[in-house]
């Protein structure tokens, strides 16, 4: 297996057809399609930009070594395939989502340490 093969095997794994994956990293379908049939080159940023897209492993990606998901948990690997999965829509809301949960998590961790300042 190659680089190009596991670029396929990370779409799949992800559940993501080339438009969704090829948007998620911007490039265009017909060019990640050329990469896929080992007709085009890959670029560093490419691989950088799909590996920090999707949490894979740069030296897996390259090389086939280790695992192809980058020291997650089973909960951040889980997180990862069935989010890959869901509509755009869905994906937009459940960001939303984390991020108002991400900002409430932080008000929270600066009030308990207000208050204990205070005791």
């Amino acid at each position: 297996m190659n680089i190009f093969d596991r670029i396929r095997l990370v779409r799949k794994t992800l559940g993501l057809n080339q438009v969704e994956f090829a948007k998620r990293v911007g490039l265009t379908q017909t060019y990640l399609s050329m990469i896929e049939l080992e007709k085009s080159t890959l670029t560093e940023k490419n691989i950088k930009l799909i590996c920090a897209t999707f949490a894979i492993d740069e030296d897996w990606l390259r090389t086939g070594n280790g695992d192809m998901f980058a020291s997650m948990s089973p909960y951040e690997k889980e997180l990862l395939e069935v989010f890959g999965k869901l509509t755009g829509d869905t994906q937009e809301f459940i960001l939303d989502m984390a991020r108002n949960l991400l900002k409430r998590q932080k008000k929270e961790a600066i009030d308990s340490a207000g208050d204990k300042k205070h005791d």
